[in-house]
């Protein structure tokens, strides 16, 4: 992959993600803070851009989401990489989920 390729895929990647936080705080507000992980100082930032704005923001080299899987902890359970693997795929999905809804209330 090309340097402009990879940024093209990053002006993407940035533009996908800012029209879906948009329609997401459009329409639930309290979930979406929750499932993109930021503030609802961001959250209205967000919901007031006009779709100019949005193609301008998004036309950067630098990715504007990011992972909130920061620790082995999280990492394992969504890949159930664990050492005692447990075969309820649901239960681990659901734990890794509690850990970072969490980490973002703790963050807030």
């Amino acid at each position: 992959m090309t340097d402009e390729q990879l940024s093209a895929e990053i002006r993407e990647a940035n533009l996908t993600y800012l029209m879906l936080a948009q329609t997401l705080i459009r329409r639930d507000k309290a979930a979406a803070l929750f499932r993109l992980g930021i503030s609802e100082e961001s959250a209205d930032l967000i919901t007031t851009l006009s779709p100019a704005q949005i193609l301008k923001i998004s036309s950067g080299n630098m990715l504007l989401c990011r992972f909130r899987m920061d620790d082995d902890t999280v990492w394992s359970l969504l890949t159930n990489h664990t050492a005692s693997k447990i075969n309820n795929d649901a239960t681990t999905k659901l734990h890794a989920s509690i850990l970072m809804a969490g980490r973002f209330s703790e963050a807030m």
